[in-house]
């Protein structure tokens, strides 16, 4: 009698796991309200000043979204990928696709900071770094938005980063610049240039468009008087590895010591709290 009931226990507590796991989901859902979150996600980090040390951290939130993006089994692509002098990267590009990928992802958008013991530095000093995050919807056809082709200079180069031995033997990727805002993409992950020139385009749409929701955002809220907490490009989260260990989101409060795990991929409890506290 006491192992059936063991065993019951046990069904009960995994059905109730999952239960909740439902909840969960259903709960997040019902926070996506925006036009385009459930569409794919354009996300690009560029490495803050520090040069290498920077550089380094910048590989290492790559590595994290790639791996979160695993963990829900979204797929990607790395659009574009500059890579470091001496280690990490400079810039990187990658397209996540999966339902609500933008929706999740916004959360991440700003500065991030790390702090720890530079591997770099011989003295063994602690260094902070900072990389920031951006984050674009993929735009579906049915998004009109109006492009001038006198406006764009385009211009080809060899693409760097690994890629095989097609990388650098030709010029087929694409650096497109919108003359007018000074907004500049890039893509090199396509062997034809003529698919290059297509997904950069897509990316200048779609940061063209985010540029101007962004502004009518700002002029709303200052024709009602309202005082945003979170500029673009504000540090929004910090991780600390020396002298303690934390992972702390500024904007919700959102903490946790468990920093190998965040920089693992599992960054959900952040996502989370970042759109309850938004909604």
């Amino acid at each position: 009698m006491g192992e059936k009931d063991a065993a019951a226990e046990r069904e009960v507590a995994q059905i109730l796991e999952h239960l909740s796991d439902q909840v969960g989901t259903a709960e997040l859902e019902c926070m996506f309200k925006g036009e385009h979150d459930a569409n794919n996600a354009m996300l690009t980090i560029h490495a803050g000043a520090g040069g290498t040390e920077a550089q380094d951290w910048s590989d290492i939130l790559m590595r994290l979204y790639l791996r979160w993006a695993e963990d829900h089994e979204f797929s990607t692509d790395i659009l574009d990928y500059l890579p470091g002098d001496e280690a990490g990267i400079k810039s990187v590009t990658i397209l996540i696709k999966g339902h609500n990928a933008y929706g999740l992802l916004r959360s991440e958008m700003g500065i991030h900071r790390l702090v720890r013991i530079s591997p770099f530095d011989a003295g063994g000093r602690r260094h902070t770094s900072f990389a920031s995050v951006f984050n674009f919807p993929e735009l579906d056809d049915t998004i009109v938005v109006d492009i001038n082709e006198k406006d764009l200079r385009i211009d080809t180069f060899r693409a760097s980063g690994a890629g095989g031995q097609h990388v650098n033997k030709t010029s087929s990727a694409i650096r497109i610049t919108h003359l007018p805002t000074n907004t500049v993409v890039q893509c090199q992950n396509e062997r034809s240039q003529h698919r290059n020139k297509d997904m950069a385009m897509k990316m200048l749409r779609a940061r063209l468009y985010e540029r101007e929701r962004k502004a009518k955002e700002e002029q709303k809220q200052e024709l009602h008087g309202e005082k945003k907490e979170i500029a673009w490009g504000s540090q929004i989260r910090s991780y600390i590895l020396q002298p303690y260990r934390l992972v702390k989101d500024h904007r919700t409060g959102q903490e946790t010591g468990n920093v190998d795990s965040v920089l693992d991929g599992h960054i959900d409890p952040f996502i989370k709290a970042y759109l309850l506290w938004q909604n």
